[in-house]
């Protein structure tokens, strides 16, 4: 991370570069490589994450090498979009994985991507590249879809301007087409996303609900391509988002009504 502005970065900056240079593959990095990914001097590093590893944020190894700490952890769980959504909707994701044992997951919108609240795998469901806590690119994930057709209009322009990644060759890559996908799933109230991040495998996601009636995360399923006719999963994953919706204290979903998709964006 690089600051490539004509600014010196401010302490906050420079603390948050630190933290950044983490990534799920470097997952333990040692003072150089941390001044070296956060573009910091190793003498500001240096300081920088003694301070960190003092508060807890940082935790040494034996080896030298540094990881993310248990204090941010504690910071994180927090987070309203984090640990509260995921509490009210553990127990219908595991519902939804004990009827199929399947990839199950729960995601919120941080664009252009998402954010994975939660997962349930079984160790025989399909290989898929997500994990709590980790982003792929919204428009190319189920959850994604759900997310960005129910986002402001202005969140939705600045990801239809891309440019928009490819994992695979049937992923959307292009605005005209995402338009019509993100039409659709508010006309239907559910999307089947397939093999867009990975050719093994396609998602079925629904929205959910939170208490202003407006869309605050997604939860999908993901499934082997052969051999399961995803339409068929529907009706679990949309009955699944009802329940946290009214555990979240969705009117929509607390009135007994029908989710009618929602028409904004």
């Amino acid at each position: 991370m690089r600051h490539t502005s004509a600014q010196a970065p401010s302490v906050v900056d420079r603390v948050l570069a630190v933290l950044g240079a983490f990534s799920p593959d470097r997952p333990a990095l040692s003072l150089s490589d941390l001044s070296r990914r956060a573009g910091l001097p190793l003498s500001t590093t240096h300081r920088i994450v003694g301070e960190l590893a003092r508060r807890g944020a940082l935790e040494r190894q034996e080896d030298g090498r540094y990881r993310v700490g248990l204090w941010l952890w504690e910071v994180a769980s927090l987070s309203p979009r984090g640990m509260g959504l995921r509490e009210a909707a553990m127990p219908f994701l595991e519902d939804l994985y004990e009827a199929t044992h399947e990839n199950v997951q729960l995601a919120v919108l941080d664009a252009p991507e998402v954010v994975y609240v939660e997962r349930i795998s079984g160790r025989n469901a399909v290989s898929i590249m997500s994990r709590a806590g980790g982003r792929l690119a919204a428009h190319a994930t189920g959850v994604g879809l759900v997310l960005l057709a129910h986002a402001p209009v202005d969140v939705q322009e600045q990801v239809l301007a891309g440019p928009l990644k490819t994992y695979t060759p049937k992923t959307i890559d292009t605005a005209d087409e995402l338009r019509r996908v993100l039409a659709d799933v508010r006309r239907d109230g559910f999307v089947v996303s397939d093999r867009q991040v990975e050719m093994v495998s396609l998602s079925v996601a629904a929205p959910v609900y939170g208490p202003e009636d407006s869309v605050v995360a997604a939860i999908s399923i993901v499934v082997p391509v052969r051999g399961v006719e995803p339409r068929t999963l529907v009706p679990a994953v949309r009955a699944a988002a009802r329940g946290i919706s009214r555990n979240l204290g969705a009117p929509r979903a607390l009135s007994g009504g029908v989710l009618v998709p929602s028409c904004g964006g």
